[in-house]
């Protein structure tokens, strides 16, 4: 909770998902409207948003909120910064990256083509080029973790500290990765990974003589 500037929102014994649902009145309460980053060229940054000291904000970004970034980040052209998010500090949010109510602490990078929905992500996140965290069941019913119901109908992935995603994985709703873990690239993951673990992908491929 150190690399959090809000760590109240995970105050009590709930499980860690329950500060997903506090997440919109707690932002409300605590925003303090204001840009003391920069802007280069054309963004779009909406009145509940708070943006911390030496922030950089691209042309194309899109800002939304309410939100609360923190110092020290990098908000990429392209960037989709919807309801209800914080940042932390020396975070990077890139190109064509989408975020909604979610969390991340400081340090995390999303640079390119992701999808970050009712997720938490721990201190030094990563997420390779694409990486998916979906959020929404395809049937009725609330998100699962196990056999545990979480009462959300939308949650998508906790990250723990220093969990790097390999490009183009799709963690399926109720995912939650161990501090440390290493997915593969073009992993499809649902449930618990333990941490310090690795998952690793293995293709079958053969490579044939082209006929023409």
């Amino acid at each position: 909770m150190t690399q959090f500037a809000f760590p109240e929102l995970f105050a009590g014994d709930a499980n860690v998902w329950e500060a997903l649902r506090k997440l919109p009145e707690f932002v409300k309460r605590h925003l303090r409207p204001g840009n003391l980053g920069t802007v280069t060229g054309a963004a779009f940054i909406g009145e509940a948003v708070f943006i911390g000291q030496g922030t950089e904000i691209e042309s194309g970004a899109v800002i939304k909120g309410p939100a609360i970034i923190g110092a020290n980040c990098q908000i990429r052209s392209s960037a989709y910064i919807r309801e209800n998010v914080i940042v932390g500090d020396g975070c990077v949010l890139g190109n064509a990256c989408e975020f909604k109510n979610s969390v991340l602490f400081n340090g995390c990078q999303v640079p390119h083509f992701s999808y970050v929905g009712d997720s938490i992500l721990g201190h030094k996140a990563h997420l390779g080029a694409g990486v998916i965290l979906s959020n929404v069941k395809s049937v009725k019913g609330n998100v699962q973790v196990g056999k545990l119901d979480t009462g959300l109908r939308k949650f998508g992935a906790i990250l723990g500290d220093g969990a790097d995603i390999g490009c183009n994985c799709v963690l399926s709703p109720g995912t939650i990765i161990g501090r440390n873990a290493i997915l593969y690239p073009n992993v499809l993951w649902r449930g618990v990974c333990p941490p310090d673990s690795i998952v690793k992908l293995r293709q079958q491929q053969e490579v044939v003589v082209r006929r023409r």
